[in-house]
């Protein structure tokens, strides 16, 4: 399960919604959100931007950085 599967699910049950009910709030279906909570599918950001007003929370996107670790030799 991916970090978007599992934080779906949890914010989900933590408001009390079945996934019936996330979907009807969303217009879609019980079963795209199944997909989504089991890693199968991938949600696009206007989809999460959904889900996440439905759930009352925000939709927050991080990038680090990535340290170089290949080796450079001199001349």
């Amino acid at each position: 399960m991916t970090d978007t599967a599992s934080l779906v699910r949890r914010w989900r049950q933590e408001r009390g919604l079945s996934q019936t009910e996330l979907a009807q709030l969303i217009g879609t279906g019980q079963a795209a959100i199944s997909r989504i909570e089991n890693g199968r599918d991938v949600p696009t950001l206007p989809l999460l931007t959904r889900i996440a007003t439905a759930l009352e929370c925000r939709v927050s996107i991080a990038f680090e950085s990535v340290e170089d670790t290949a080796v450079h030799s001199r001349e």
